[in-house]
């Protein structure tokens, strides 16, 4: 519901702004046609992401470009912890990289240069992130520290659908609308302290009220071993980038 209502604001944003620009780019001269743009991703900053993409115009309204990207710590987006009466955690904050190429298909009666206009296209996605967990957890009276290393890959495939609008001569605004696609995660957790046997099945009990728990495996518990997990999920892309052409 969150994904589809993100949606429906960027193509209402870009209709407006498709209105207001539609008379000065039917007026305006012919632009030097250029095959290369470097961008920079707007919305993912808000979750402390950090992306810059290059596109490459390559043939007959095709490109092709690869986005590299960095999550911090910050952000607004974050795993809450856990509270119960035994086990209490912090926030999980993710951090790492990740890397995309894609392919895409420039509709020639809406492009007045190489890299602009309606879209469409396939990508592939890549995410590599690790985490900390933390906090505390009471046992028959005693006080235990949790510490936990996270470790979760994503990969996923999809198709993309959007509109590049170009604002001057050098600059413009990439409304990436649609990118459903699925994805494979793999998930690990690490123990680094010793906790009693207890403490495994009071984590577990207190996990089956994540919902996003419900798409691991469901033979998957933690334990004192380390423990692995793979599943796969739908996946959707979206967003409003700045690039700059040349």
């Amino acid at each position: 519901m969150k994904n589809t209502f993100n949606s429906a604001l960027l193509l209402t944003f870009f209709l407006m702004s498709t209105i207001s620009f539609s008379q000065e780019l039917e007026t305006a001269p012919q632009r030097k046609q250029v095959k290369n743009e470097i961008s920079f991703e707007l919305l993912q900053v808000i979750n402390g992401a950090y992306q810059l993409t290059y596109e490459r115009y390559i043939w007959n309204n095709f490109s092709a470009s690869l986005s590299l990207g960095y999550k911090g710590k910050e952000g607004i987006l974050s795993l809450s912890g856990i509270d119960t009466d035994k086990l209490k955690t912090g926030n999980v904050f993710y951090t790492g990289y990740q890397i995309a190429p894609e392919i895409r298909y420039y509709l020639r009666s809406t492009s007045k240069n190489y890299l602009d206009g309606f879209y469409f296209g396939i990508y592939l996605k890549h995410s590599d992130y690790s985490s900390n967990l933390s906090g505390s957890y009471v046992n028959e009276g005693v006080d235990y520290d949790l510490e936990f290393k996270m470790e979760l890959d994503v990969t996923s495939v999809g198709f993309l659908l959007g509109y590049k609008l170009p604002i001057t001569k050098h600059l413009n605004i990439d409304f990436l609308i649609a990118g459903p696609g699925s994805g494979n995660y793999n998930f690990q957790i690490k123990n680094e302290k010793d906790l009693p046997n207890e403490f495994y099945d009071d984590l577990n009990d207190a996990l089956e009220n994540y919902s996003l728990f419900d798409l691991i495996n469901s033979d998957f518990r933690f334990s004192q071993v380390n423990n692995k997990t793979k599943f796969s999920a739908l996946s959707w892309r979206y967003g409003i980038a700045l690039g700059y052409t040349f």
